[in-house]
């Protein structure tokens, strides 16, 4: 729940920039992506969270797959910007979702680190 909080307020926080930088017509393209790159944290948080108690034998897989799932994330923020790039506007679009998801991984990274160094 603490990870969807975080990207849901992340997303918010992003959009409100983006209103103010672009405009109005700006903000559905960055909070669809916002949204996306804040369910991408979750699942991938949820991925990691059971592999976070010793012995961490599953965690580098696990935080694998995560990233891989961000990646797959940036490839489909690729294809839509390709593809629709008169309905998302390009640079909102990107920081909605580079706005969620580097902060998000960030948040994981601190939280992995912090379970290490404790072994718990």
């Amino acid at each position: 729940m603490k990870h969807a909080a975080l990207g849901l307020l992340l997303t918010v926080a992003v959009s409100a920039v983006v209103w103010l930088v672009w405009g109005v017509t700006a903000v559905p393209s960055a909070a669809i992506f916002g949204g996306i790159a804040a369910f991408i944290h979750v699942a991938a948080a949820g991925l990691l969270q059971p592999a976070l108690v010793p012995p961490f034998e599953r965690l580098v897989r696990r935080w694998a797959i995560g990233l891989g799932i961000r990646f797959a994330g940036v490839a489909l923020l690729a294809v839509v910007l390709l593809m629709e790039w008169d309905r998302f506007p390009t640079l909102p679009t990107v920081v909605g979702f580079l706005g969620v998801l580097i902060p998000t991984l960030l948040s994981e990274m601190r939280m992995l680190l912090l379970t290490l160094q404790t072994g718990r």
